[in-house]
């Protein structure tokens, strides 16, 4: 089921009375979501995410624009017509019921028409419970499972209704790590054996990245960036998208272009063509650095993080706008921990300029050497 969202905005009254504007959460949100793609909609706290969710579901009501699911505009119409399953952060199970009456649950309300007899509900739970491996536990309460078995309840429950749209409100973000890992490899599995078109809000940049087909970023109610995963990652439109994106995060210096060299403080990277003299903020991504004696980006050595495969050098820069510059390096590659400065080579397609005052991103093209 296509989902289209056109010029969808969402405003609250201001609680604050002195201040007569009112608080703007989504601001024209446009988006088409083509049929059976898994969206993320990511971003930090704050930033319109779930509100939207919550639009497209109907548990709230646009201040303006409208909502389209196929050719059909839900606009108007309550939650219970739209044909969604949702799943929330905090799972809504009935503790007092089992896993196959909390499954069933959505069924029981059907009436006319599509009533369904109890036989008929129970091989629809069993069948919403078998898709996410759960059918052996029919019988338990929610309090006698794991976060991760009541997190497949939650969505058995959303899918037992054959939604036309599923929407996941942070729904992995009461899991430990491992757990998360796994339950959201699950939930990619589903969604592929189903084909439902599903958003998935989250504020975990590696959560949504892993499992999108395409990520919406959003900052302050307003749509950043909207794209394949790693096409955003390698191509930012702007400052705080490459921040958002990677971990580590993308480093962060001052610099300047000048006379067709792009230069971090006083040391100069390398040749750029298409930009004129200015000063410039240099983002460098964690796996752009390589170490080497000859390198052009001399740095204070911090410490040296081996973590198998991957080595962690954390070094300082005075042009580093942060505390810590932390780079990701091959393990072989590793500099002796004892050296007080190491120095890199930096590789110039791990490496974006933006503007200083905007955050807008700046192109440039690699100079050949000279």
């Amino acid at each position: 089921m296509k989902i289209v969202l056109q010029n969808l905005t969402k405003k609250y009254p201001n609680r604050n009375r002195k201040i007569k504007e009112d608080v703007v959460a989504v601001n024209n949100f446009n988006f088409e979501i083509p049929d059976g793609q898994l969206i993320g909609l990511l971003g930090p706290s704050g930033c319109g995410k779930s509100t939207t969710l919550n639009m497209i579901c109907g548990l709230e009501q646009p201040t303006e624009g409208r909502i389209f699911f196929g050719e059909d505009d839900v606009t108007d119409l309550p939650p219970e017509n739209r044909g969604v399953g949702m799943v929330f952060q905090s799972y809504a199970l009935y503790p007092h019921l089992t896993v196959r009456q909390n499954i069933r649950f959505p069924l029981e309300n059907r009436k006319g028409k599509d009533k369904l007899s109890r036989e008929e509900m129970d091989r629809m739970a069993e069948e919403a419970a078998k898709l996410v491996q759960i059918d052996g536990l029919l019988d338990r309460k929610p309090g006698e499972m794991s976060g991760g078995q009541q997190q497949r309840v939650a969505i058995a429950r959303a899918l037992v209704k054959v939604p036309r749209v599923l929407l996941l409100d942070e729904p992995l973000s009461n899991l430990d790590a491992r757990l998360r890992l796994k339950t959201r490899e699950e939930i990619r599995r589903i969604q592929r054996e189903t084909g439902i078109t599903t958003v998935f809000v989250t504020h975990d940049q590696e959560e949504a990245m892993s499992i999108s087909d395409r990520i919406v970023v959003m900052e302050a109610g307003v749509v950043q960036q909207i794209g394949k995963p790693q096409d955003v990652y390698d191509d930012p439109i702007n400052l705080f998208v490459a921040k958002f994106l990677g971990t580590p995060p993308i480093n962060v210096f001052s610099g300047r272009v000048q006379g067709g060299k792009l230069f971090v403080g006083e040391d100069e990277l390398f040749a750029v063509k298409g930009v004129p003299d200015q000063e410039v903020t240099v983002g460098i991504r964690p796996e752009g650095f390589e170490p080497d004696p000859e390198g052009s980006l001399p740095c204070g050595l911090i410490a040296v993080e081996v973590m198998g495969r991957d080595t962690s050098v954390v070094a300082t820069h005075p042009a580093f706008q942060g505390e810590q510059i932390r780079t990701i390096i091959d393990s072989d590659e590793r500099p002796d921990a004892g050296l007080k400065q190491v120095r890199f080579r930096i590789r110039p397609n791990k490496v974006h300029m933006f503007q200083p005052e905007t955050g807008e991103r700046i192109r440039f093209q690699i100079a050949a050497a000279q």
